[in-house]
């Protein structure tokens, strides 16, 4: 059974801080980042600048101009990432980084991991982020599984909440707009002495449109009846309170919760012909954790111990239609846990640089249940009740042996309790030259993804003895400054080779009951690309342009087919324009090249681009109004074959902050 302290610490802990720490390696003395400090790649605080590894920052300007009910869409600015929404607001989002699996990406919210134990292959689902007061987001590509572990072979996506400080800081929101759409949020931080604190809270519902076939004309035209709306509806909070001890301790606990409904389609199914239906999903996210970090020996060493807790419960009802209930009627459910306790340390070398090393102990538990309610109504029963343990240490050396020069080496080695080991490596570099504005970046390392609770132990499908999934992967760039940083330019190279993929197939090592296949390591595949992107401050302070362009080859190696959702093309090209004082308008394009739903280059999709704009108007030093039309042309286009995307459409808003 799911361990009592793992419901415990994920519960408790958040509902009653709902915090946690933005910078979540810095010191206790160290000020909030600035956008050119990260903390996401080497897990302290590091100057842009000196980074050998490819990582771009979201911040909170461009988080809050994006839609309250789709937050994930800003990811949609950063190179190298392809974002995939399954029909609409509050349906199965999956983020993929330089054609890595969506499982192969790692999700933190503040340095927390939150990826889903519960599914199948144990990616995060972006539609469970709400819109709540996020700092900045930290998108770290590349394999990083030396210094994060599991699943962190495509890249890391950090979400960082605001941290309070100061007198205290309100604001709120209001917006509203097409599909019957209303939205809201609210946020409170500051400090007081010792204390800082940071809460918000955030929520939409919309009437939406139908999953299946919305404005898809084959799909549309064979039906006699049209296609009902499924509606969505998002309510999420996330928070923290610190407290500093004394001038080198400090004590955090905080969390985030979210919890979604959604109705759905039954689509491609059996039952085709009626493919509207009362199905239903509910999903719930609860993260919290306590941190105390303490600097010893005159700041030499910094001690950071913690404690973490995260659950996921999914939800399924699964019906066949409003008018023919009794073609079936099944419920689902999944629940996913992970505790985990950690300790860091991060010591100061002086001219030897900074060694940060650790150990970590994480146990994940995998609850799923399932019931028929029609045609035959039979009692609950559990099909999967498994749990593992993983042990992990790691160390990272950041030096720099002649200036301008930053080399980082780390490793790790995670034990997975009666199951696979694995050991991960990484290197990074980069120089600068400040006479010119460049700087020349390099890495290479490897990742792994251990098999997931379902992979192993799911009794129609599971194998027990699966190995972990691993990569080997490397990039070069250069980023470059020019007329006073006024441009800012960025190209990097990448390429990756994954093996001992897990998929579902027909192998001798199968059971005598898995009759259709099961779970085994099998597949290979090679990613390769570039990635470029522009920063121009074409007018200062009138007119701003901002563009990204990602080039993919993504394949599996046996078949040499070009892997499902990955575009060959993908980009971005966004104006910033500041006619009038107080007055920004922001028309911006999103285009996607085409690509294969499905694997085997199965079921193509065209490209599309999408035309958006977005217009803010600051009344005073309180209030400000805006307005969002997206899909101002009204482009037709899907983002996973069969399922809608939104038409043309229009939201706006109120905000004050004080």
């Amino acid at each position: 059974m799911i361990a009592p302290s793992c419901r415990i610490l994920a519960a408790s802990v958040s509902l009653c801080a709902l915090s946690f720490s933005a910078a979540y390696a810095q010191t206790v003395n160290d000020p909030v980042p600035l956008p050119d400090i990260v903390v996401t790649a080497t897990r302290s605080p590091l100057a842009l600048s000196q980074a050998g590894s490819a990582i771009s920052v979201i911040t909170a300007e461009e988080i809050e101009k994006e839609s309250l009910k789709s937050p994930a869409e800003v990811l949609r600015r950063v190179p190298g990432v392809t974002v995939v929404e399954t029909g609409g607001a509050g349906t199965t989002t999956t983020v993929r980084i330089r054609g890595a699996e969506a499982s192969q990406t790692l999700v933190l919210i503040d340095g927390i991991r939150v990826n889903d134990p519960s599914t199948d292959s144990g990616e995060f689902d972006f539609s469970n982020l709400a819109a709540i007061d996020i700092e900045r987001i930290e998108v770290l590509r590349g394999p990083q599984s030396a210094i994060y572990g599991s699943d962190a072979m495509g890249g890391v996506i950090n979400i960082i909440t605001r941290k309070g400080q100061g007198a205290p800081r309100f604001s709120v929101g209001l917006e509203g707009g097409s599909y019957g759409t209303v939205a809201g949020r609210a946020a409170v931080s500051g400090s007081n002495g010792p204390i800082s604190y940071a809460f918000s809270t955030t929520g939409f519902d919309t009437s939406g449109f139908s999953r299946y076939g919305y404005r898809i004309g084959r799909i549309e035209d064979a039906l006699s009846s049209p296609l009902e709306k499924d509606g969505a509806q998002r309510v999420g909070a996330a928070g923290r309170v610190s407290v500093a001890l004394s001038p080198d301790v400090e004590f955090e606990v905080g969390g985030y919760a979210s919890r979604t409904n959604v109705a759905i389609d039954n689509g491609v199914s059996s039952f085709e012909f009626l493919p509207d239906g009362p199905s239903k999903t509910r999903q719930q996210l609860y993260e919290g954790h306590a941190r105390l970090t303490a600097n010893t020996f005159d700041g030499i060493l910094k001690n950071t111990f913690l404690v973490s807790g995260s659950r996921t419960d999914r939800d399924y009802k699964l019906i066949g239609s409003y008018f023919l209930p009794s073609l079936y009627w099944d419920e689902y459910g999944y629940q996913g846990e992970r505790l985990s306790a950690e300790y860091q340390g991060d010591l100061k070398l002086g001219a030897f640089g900074l060694l940060t090393f650790g150990t970590k102990i994480e146990q994940e538990n995998l609850l799923s249940t399932s019931r028929n309610v029609l045609p035959f109504p039979t009692d609950e029963v559990e099909n999967i009740d498994a749990s593992q343990h993983t042990r992990s240490a790691y160390a990272l050396h950041q030096f720099s042996p002649i200036e301008n020069l930053h080399l980082s080496l780390s490793g790790r080695i995670d034990d997975i309790e009666d199951g696979d080991t694995f050991g991960t490596w990484r290197a990074t570099a980069a120089y600068e030259i400040p006479s010119s504005g460049t700087k020349l970046r390099a890495s290479v390392g490897t990742g792994a993804k251990a098999p997931t609770l379902y992979q192993k132990f799911d009794p129609f499908s599971g194998t027990a003895d699966l190995e972990s999934e691993r990569s080997v992967g490397f990039d070069v760039g250069i980023d470059q400054r020019l007329a006073d940083d006024r441009v800012l330019l960025s190209a990097t190279f990448f390429a990756n080779r994954f093996r001992n993929l897990i998929a579902y197939g027909v192998a001798e090592t199968c059971r005598p009951e898995q009759v259709y296949g099961c779970f085994i390591n099998v597949n290979r595949a090679r990613t390769s690309g570039v990635e470029l992107s522009a920063d121009v401050d074409v007018v200062p302070a009138w007119l701003r342009v901002k563009a990204t362009y990602t080039y993919l080859e993504a394949f599996d190696t046996e078949s040499d087919l070009r892997l499902a959702r990955r575009p060959e093309h993908q980009g971005r090209l966004g104006f910033s324009i500041t006619p009038l004082t107080g007055l920004s308008i922001e028309p911006s394009v999103v285009f996607v090249g085409s690509r294969f739903s499905s694997p085997g280059e199965i079921n193509e999709l065209a490209p599309y681009a999408r035309f958006d704009i977005y217009a803010d108007y600051k009344v005073n030093e309180t209030f400000s109004i805006y307005a969002r039309a997206e899909n101002l042309t009204d482009a037709r286009y899907q983002e996973v074959y069969d399922y809608g995307t939104a038409g043309r459409s229009f939201y706006a808003g109120l905000r004050a902050t004080w």
